[in-house]
């Protein structure tokens, strides 16, 4: 794995909150659904939201444990519902909701629930904090699909003949074994060669020489990709 500068991390905590010694799962005020969710918490049992994802997770039933963001979402019921004292308000208006919450909650894993498959901006959006916010592990779960950050090198375990695309978001060398097309030392770039649609076909292994490379997956890979990341 690389080692990332936590400089800007630390200087956005808030004195108040202590990191998570456990992972964590995420909840946006995008579309999430009840068993998503559920099964987000099953991996990760510490409830955050991100701003208006506060009256998402109300509305499924759950108490999140802390509000972050700029709390320009977050309804007053909620508000009220929770308490004042488990909202961590961050004012600046140059990054979104769910980057400060990324930055901000000092967890070893988290996973994003309610952040993908609604507007395609604050998926972008979503996808750009995974790489700048690299020594922060966390994997964004759809209704469909799942993605995270490749952590420089990784070994994955999936079911032969599972869907498995990646995506550089900057310009890197990539290693990928145990793919249907496998290769090595392969130039990639957001303007040159992807490999998204790619299947597996053995054991996998991952690997890229800098921060930059998105790993996507089916939902039910979930599991097994907790397993790898921890």
């Amino acid at each position: 794995m690389w080692l990332v500068s936590r400089m800007e991390t630390i200087n956005t905590m808030i004195d108040d909150f202590l990191p998570f010694c456990e992972s964590i799962t995420l909840v946006g005020g995008g579309d999430v659904s009840r068993s998503t969710l559920e099964e987000a918490l099953i991996h990760a049992p510490n409830l955050v939201a991100a701003d208006g994802g506060a009256d998402r997770a109300l509305a499924l039933g759950h108490d999140p444990l802390r509000v972050v963001g700029d709390m320009d979402s977050v309804s007053e019921a909620a508000r009220a519902h929770l308490g004042a004292e488990r909202f961590q308000q961050i004012e600046e208006q140059d990054s979104t909701d769910f980057d400060k919450a990324l930055r901000s909650v000092g967890a070893s894993l988290v996973i994003g629930v309610g952040f993908l498959g609604r507007r395609l901006d604050h998926e972008l959006a979503c996808l750009n904090s995974l790489v700048r916010h690299a020594d922060r592990p966390c994997v964004l779960l759809g209704e469909k699909d799942l993605c995270f950050h490749l952590p420089g090198e990784l070994a994955l375990e999936l079911p032969v003949g599972m869907r498995l695309s990646l995506f550089p978001m900057a310009g890197l060398e990539a290693r990928a074994e145990g793919l249907r097309w496998s290769f090595d030392a392969l130039t990639m770039a957001p303007w040159d060669k992807i490999g998204t649609s790619n299947e597996v076909a053995g054991p996998v292994r991952l690997r890229a020489d800098r921060p930059g490379l998105l790993v996507m997956l089916p939902r039910a890979a979930l599991p097994r990709v907790v397993e790898a990341l921890a």
